[in-house]
């Protein structure tokens, strides 16, 4: 058996024996090999409450699929990554174990959902919470699955006092800090983006004939094409370059029309004003088209 066979195989049983199946174990196996560099038999053991002969029947089936990725070390009775080792298991890729890491800093991710052992010291950017409060979220989320609509009682930045507003909901996105719900709004008669933080109240409004597949700027992607900012020197473009990992001096983006002012907000492309190319480093090459989109865009955001 090859390692090539291996990443279908893996992926068709995983899919029929569940979350806590052998082959979850066997990702543990990798996982840690890989970022820990060593695997005990206790680690299964400890992580999955599985008996001895089952972590030693796991450790030898790991061995079959991926023969020559560890070698067990008899000084200090552990099993180490070979030299060679490969990751077998997408799951093992540098972009999961640093979501894992982000999350159990946030502790949104308990010790025992991860597979992560040793972790390095983690420091994140701080930023406000934004409260999602439970109800109006479990609500909404219903309404969503059950296609009906809710009224919120919702202070916009539009009216000084807060509003009964009769919305379809269809769909959650996230700007980066906080979330919202998207939503066909019968009052403006159009989809809007309603901050979960301003929803004071919510009530059942009944079914909803709303044609979901109508929000236009949900459905439709917009490409965005980032290069190095203008007037910088080729040393510091090759840096950004390596930063946002462009091929030929650029890099594209996908995104919803309808997140495509978040996204230019979080990539600092919304600024006004002249702004020193050391401080803002990257730019769109597609600058124009980006503009004409985001115009035609602009009323979905003037009512949050």
């Amino acid at each position: 058996m090859t390692r090539e066979t291996v990443k279908p195989m893996l992926g068709v049983r995983r899919r029929a024996s569940g979350p806590w199946g052998p082959e979850r174990r066997l990702e543990f196996i990798d996982f840690r090999l890989q970022w820990d560099g060593r695997l005990n038999r206790s680690d299964l053991i400890e992580h999955f409450g599985i008996s001895v002969p089952q972590a030693s029947a796991d450790i030898a089936t790991y061995t079959e699929l991926a023969a020559g990725n560890l070698v067990y070390d008899r000084s200090a009775r552990v099993y180490v990554a070979s030299a060679d080792f490969a990751p077998v298991f997408p799951s093992t890729s540098a972009e999961h174990y640093l979501n894992d890491l982000r999350a159990l800093n946030a502790r949104v991710l308990p010790p025992e959902g991860s597979f992560v052992g040793w972790a390095p010291s983690v420091a994140m950017a701080a930023s406000p919470a934004r409260s999602v409060p439970p109800p109006i979220l479990v609500s909404v989320v219903r309404a969503i699955r059950g296609r009906s609509a809710v009224d919120l009682l919702y202070q916009s930045m539009s009216r000084p006092e807060p509003s009964w507003r009769k919305v379809s909901p269809h769909a959650l996105g996230h700007d980066g800090f906080r979330w919202h719900v998207r939503a066909f709004c019968h009052t403006r008669g159009a989809f809007r983006d309603f901050v979960f933080a301003r929803a004071l109240e919510v009530r059942e409004a009944g079914p909803t004939t709303v044609q979901f597949e109508d929000d236009v700027a949900w459905h439709t992607q917009v490409e965005l094409v980032l290069e190095p900012r203008a007037g910088l020197s080729a040393s510091k473009r090759k840096v950004i370059e390596l930063d946002y990992a462009m091929t030929n001096g650029q890099v594209t983006l996908e995104t919803r029309q309808a997140m495509l002012y978040y996204v230019l907000q979080r990539l600092g492309l919304s600024r006004d004003g002249e702004v020193r190319p050391e401080a803002q480093q990257i730019q769109l090459k597609n600058a124009s088209e980006v503009k004409a989109i985001l115009e035609g865009l602009a009323k979905s955001y003037d009512s949050t």
